[in-house]
């Protein structure tokens, strides 16, 4: 249950982050050229990263 909570807090501060607290594309501009399948695959790898470094730094608490 913490791993589902821990996942959708880093989804929603990245999501937030990319659509609401960058308004000049200054963080994100480097993405501009990107397209939808681009970004949802970057999304995505930076999503099973943080998995997996959360279950790193964990596993002896398991």
């Amino acid at each position: 249950m913490e791993v589902i909570i821990l996942l959708f807090i880093v989804a929603l501060a990245v999501v937030v982050d990319f659509f609401w607290f960058d308004i000049n594309g200054k963080r994100w501009g480097w993405m501009k050229s990107w397209t939808k399948l681009q970004k949802g695959i970057f999304f995505s790898c930076f999503a099973v990263v943080s998995v997996l470094v959360y279950l790193g730094l964990g596993v002896e608490f398991f």
